[in-house]
């Protein structure tokens, strides 16, 4: 226990703003643990759409050319769209200095632009000083889906970027969230190994009528699967800081407290001993 030079009423007025930190940081933590069970439950019932709709895609790819739609023809160019999936507020420990660390590891940062959806990424984004394309952070981030792909494949069609990149926290469970970078455009193709899959697959009635609208969609719900598992991730990191800053007022205070004994025993021992030498000093005169 670290040395604390306060006297008895001091220590009090500590107890009881800590307890009132306490407070705060345990109503926060039971919000986080409410929004991360609901964050929680949408991306295990999004995941199975998803997982579908990515081996449909995986099935047919190989069967499909990149004159089928322009979202399967690589690059022109060498720049790159970057997505990045933050949160708008703080309070949740590493979550968003995770991202940021492995961002600056893996990527270059000479040939990126960006569109940031979350506060946290904008600031970043500034202060390494790379083009900032769009801010899309509010607090229904799901509602911006359509505009950022939108917005996306503008640029990916008028070839002023080669590919588009998503980089965001993946959830994992409630005490592991992993820091991913996955690519949103142009769409890959079926690995070797799966290739089988697609040999005798049929498209009617035609490719090039359907192909759009169906890669379309499956990069809209793959951006929609990387928000809510961010947000999941978010929810569980919030919920373990305030727990950790609860368990830790409750330490201080514990500590706090038994100095706060220690001090008034000394007083009443102080103040016995002062009694008893009055009165032995009464009787000596006597």
């Amino acid at each position: 226990m670290p040395k604390i030079n306060m006297n008895l009423r001091q220590l009090k007025k500590k107890i009881k703003s800590i307890n009132n930190v306490k407070k705060i940081t345990h109503a926060m933590e039971l919000v986080a643990a409410a929004k991360m069970k609901k964050s929680q439950l949408e991306a295990i019932e999004s995941r199975p759409y998803q997982e579908m709709l990515e081996a449909v895609i995986k099935r047919i790819s190989f069967v499909l050319k990149p004159e089928h739609s322009f979202l399967l023809k690589e690059g022109k160019n060498n720049q790159k769209l970057i997505i990045l999936i933050s949160t708008n507020k703080g309070l949740c420990g590493s979550f968003n200095h995770n991202l940021f660390n492995f961002l600056l590891k893996r990527l270059t940062l000479k040939e990126e632009g960006f569109i940031t959806i979350g506060k946290k990424g904008t600031i970043f984004v500034n202060q390494i000083k790379r083009p900032l394309l769009a801010d899309f952070s509010t607090k229904q981030s799901l509602l911006m889906v359509s505009a950022v792909i939108e917005m996306s494949l503008k640029k990916f069609f008028n070839d002023e970027v080669g590919e588009v990149l998503i980089a965001y926290n993946k959830f994992i469970s409630v005490f592991r969230s992993e820091p991913t970078i996955e690519r949103l455009l142009p769409i890959k193709k079926v690995e070797d190994s799966v290739k089988e899959l697609g040999e005798d697959y049929l498209i009617e009635p035609a490719p090039e009528k359907i192909i759009d609208s169906l890669l379309k969609n499956f990069i809209e719900t793959k951006l929609s699967q990387a928000i809510i598992s961010s947000q999941a991730g978010e929810h569980s990191a919030r919920m373990m800081a305030m727990k950790n800053a609860t368990d830790n007022a409750n330490e201080l205070i514990y500590d706090l407290t038994l100095t706060s004994n220690k001090l008034r025993q000394e007083k009443i021992t102080n103040e016995l001993l002062d009694m008893i030498t009055a009165k032995e000093s009464v009787e000596i005169k006597n």
